[in-house]
């Protein structure tokens, strides 16, 4: 079976997603489609609107075969980590082409980029100075946007692994933030925060509508006593937390008393906004520095969801030497570690029933979707 890959968080998955997948299969012909997803926090550093199992479900049910999960110390980092991650998943999954959205549409210029010898993850400031870069991007004086930014790490990942790229013209903004016939991820949850008619825009409609959305406000209390209370050396001990940032970050944590309030005190030319989202999380997660540096090998991936044509793909690959984990215990007890952790911080703004839910769910099998 030929098998094409997309990388997506799916936060919430929508029309566009959808279309994304139908045009996927009519432009490479596979026969199975393998989304890999991030799960429960996202890589802007906030956590998703909704969960990653009711997510994975309405990714099958909208097009997907098979819902990888891309694990959280690879979901949440900055764009070309995250598709170091992504891609290698992918990859150990089989895909013969990797499918992405794009603004621009045009492979070839993006290519070049993603051969020049430059970070993807600073290309918009590079842009600003004045850097060269490949006069047919058609954007001279302009800014890449996301979609085309993460396609550039994309297409650095994929170098020399024999999987094809497909891309996909966007048919509206990443960043649009109002609701139109096909709106964005972030319009929809703009106008879920607002208490706005979310209708027609997703098959996760009523989940969403019925669900206890968990806006990094409701996590601000835990962080800031975390902040001030913690010793600067165990701070510093934290992954991401570098150049004095631990600093930083208990100032201000002691002088705002609400999330919004603390994020804008701490942006500077120094730390962007997504920086310090990131930077946050994995102190909520009390994600260490040797942590991270002790992990082994991903060996394994881990499947949230499939459909009848992914479980014959998954029988396919069993004489691979890929690992598919559909348990939980089939993971490496580090990686399942850090993800069950994860999820405890996640649920842990729910009502009681529904926190349960969750972790029950972590440690359960795959979902088969029929």
């Amino acid at each position: 079976m030929k098998a094409c890959g997309i990388t997506a968080e799916y936060n919430p998955f929508h029309k566009g997603h959808q279309y994304h997948i139908e045009e996927t299969r009519k432009k490479t012909g596979c026969d199975a489609v393998i989304a890999v997803m991030s799960g429960n926090f996202t890589q802007r550093g906030e956590p998703a609107v909704i969960d990653k199992w009711t997510r994975a479900e309405a990714a099958v049910r909208g097009g997907a075969d098979i819902v990888l999960e891309l694990p959280y110390i690879y979901a949440v980092q900055s764009a070309s980590r995250f598709a170091e991650g992504a891609v290698g998943i992918l990859k150990k999954a089989g895909v013969s082409c990797i499918s992405f959205g794009s603004e621009c549409g045009n492979l070839e210029n993006l290519k070049e980029i993603a051969e020049a010898p430059i970070n993807p993850d600073h290309i918009r400031q590079s842009m600003a100075s004045g850097m060269s870069y490949p006069q047919a991007y058609s954007l001279l004086a302009g800014e890449m946007m996301p979609n085309d930014i993460l396609a550039v790490c994309y297409l650095k990942q994929m170098q020399d692994t024999g999987i094809e790229p497909v891309i996909i013209q966007r048919t509206g903004g990443y960043l649009d933030e109002e609701m139109g016939e096909m709106p964005s991820a972030l319009a929809i949850r703009k106008a879920l925060k607002q208490h706005q008619d979310i209708a027609g825009s997703t098959i996760m409609q009523e989940a969403l509508e019925n669900s206890f959305h968990p806006w990094m406000e409701l996590y601000y209390p835990y962080l800031r006593t975390f902040l001030i209370m913690s010793a600067r050396e165990h701070l510093s001990s934290l992954f991401m937390f570098s150049e004095g940032i631990e600093n930083h970050l208990a100032e201000k944590a002691m002088e705002n008393d609400t999330w919004d309030s603390f994020l804008h005190a701490c942006i500077t030319h120094r730390y962007t906004a997504s920086r310090i989202r990131r930077t946050c999380l994995h102190a909520m997660n009390q994600i260490t520095k040797e942590e991270v540096r002790r992990l082994p090998d991903h060996h394994a991936v881990r499947v949230l969801a499939f459909n009848e044509t992914g479980r014959q793909y998954l029988r396919e690959m069993r004489e691979s030497e890929t690992r598919f984990a559909c348990r939980f215990a089939d993971m490496p007890k580090p990686w399942r570690v850090m993800e069950y952790r994860t999820t405890l911080l996640f649920a842990s703004v729910f009502p009681e029933e529904t926190r349960k839910h969750l972790l029950h769910q972590e440690i359960t099998g795959a979902m088969y979707i029929r």
